[in-house]
This record gives C-alpha cells, sequence and structure tokens, in this order.
C-alpha cells in the first residue's frame, strides 16, 4: 500500500443490499471522496488501495460511505 505510514481509516461502502467494510488511508478516503462528487452518479470505476489489496468500486452504485469516529476499544476500564 502506497500510503503505509499513514493512519489507517476504518470505512464502510454501502450498495443497495450490500456494503464493504475496508481500512485506508486518510489521502485515499480524501480522494475516494473527491472522486464521488465528480461522478455526480455516472458510472465511474475507481479503485482504492486498502490495508488488503485494491478495491475497485463503480461510484454509481455506492449509496453511502461511512467513516469510523474512532479507535475500537475492547475492556474494562478503556
Amino acid at each position: 500500500m502506497a500510503d503505509a505510514t499513514s493512519k489507517l481509516q476504518r470505512i464502510t461502502i454501502g450498495f443497495h443490499g450490500q456494503a464493504l467494510a475496508a481500512r485506508v488511508g486518510l489521502d485515499q478516503l480524501k480522494a475516494f471522496r473527491k472522486a464521488l462528487e465528480a461522478s455526480k452518479g455516472t458510472a465511474d470505476w475507481y479503485e482504492i488501495e486498502a490495508e488488503d489489496g485494491t478495491i475497485a468500486l463503480d461510484l454509481a452504485k455506492v449509496v453511502f460511505v461511512q467513516v469510523d469516529a474512532g479507535d475500537q476499544r475492547v475492556g474494562f476500564g478503556l
């Protein structure tokens, strides 16, 4: 992954009836959001470099993008 030194952000990309979770760098997330805005619902393909590989998406099929607010913690007293 090209931006391995940047902090990874967990996102969920929603489609009609399905969702895809991934961890991406902040620069990848910003570029993805910019591409979504520019596509204006047209069928444009876009690739995201995620932690575990490349994801190819049809931007016209994306319904939502959820960005996790913070670190996930498990346990007591954290």
